[in-house]
């Protein structure tokens, strides 16, 4: 899943952008509405989380015109001000959720990975299981026949991945797009290295391979 975090609070910025990545999220951060802007009109994301009050362009503005261009991309939109009528502006502005500052981050994750939920139409359960793989995304964790896995973050987002198009060959450019950020050199093998380790954390002790290469497409998690 691929987030774009929009705050020019530095310490706000790093503190939610942190908590993302080490919950499975690639996530890019800009700190102004202009910037936002247009990488939300020119990039695929599955949610963003703004700022209300933002250099160059505020969060509500921002969110008004990325409406009105036809862009869906849904958005919690976060603030100091906690009155009614600016909570009200922006949802009719075109925000999906409001969240007040001071906020804690278990509360964040829960209202994004619901509007993410929401928005793609389809139920996303908090568990994925393929064969005798099974991952829990609230805990975080890995297991394969009930053996605990020990994987990074970008495995745990590349295999959430493949979980979730099971059966379905993606390739090398839909994995950038949803597990790394918007500065990734799509000329190193860093996708192919990470595969690489992943196959082998989830096969090792295991007797059979889970994730098949099609070579000069791509690659596809097989059921058992």
């Amino acid at each position: 899943m691929r987030v774009l975090v929009v705050e020019d609070d530095e310490a706000v910025a790093s503190f939610v952008s942190k908590g993302l990545r080490q919950s499975g999220f690639a996530v890019d951060h800009v700190d102004n509405g202009e910037d936002a802007l247009h990488l939300l009109g020119a990039e695929s994301y599955d949610a963003a989380i703004m700022d209300v009050m933002l250099p160059k362009l505020d969060g509500v503005s921002a969110v008004a015109r990325l409406r009105q261009a036809g862009c869906r991309t849904p958005v919690i939109f976060l603030s100091a001000k906690r009155s009614v009528q600016e909570r009200v502006q922006g949802l009719q502005a075109g925000g999906d959720d409001y969240l007040v500052k001071p906020f804690a981050f278990s509360e964040l994750l829960a209202r994004l990975r619901a509007l993410i939920r929401r928005s793609s139409g389809a139920e996303q359960p908090a568990r994925l299981k393929v064969g005798n793989l099974e991952m829990d995304l609230l805990k975080h964790t890995v297991t394969r026949e009930g053996k605990p896995l020990d994987l990074r973050p970008r495995e745990f987002g590349i295999l959430e991945y493949l979980m979730r198009n099971v059966g379905i060959v993606v390739s090398k450019t839909m994995i950038m797009e949803h597990v790394w950020d918007y500065n990734f050199d799509p000329r190193t093998n860093v996708v192919e290295a990470n595969i690489c380790r992943l196959r082998a954390r989830i096969s090792r002790g295991f007797g059979s391979e889970l994730i098949r290469t099609v070579r000069g497409v791509g690659y596809v998690l097989d059921p058992e």
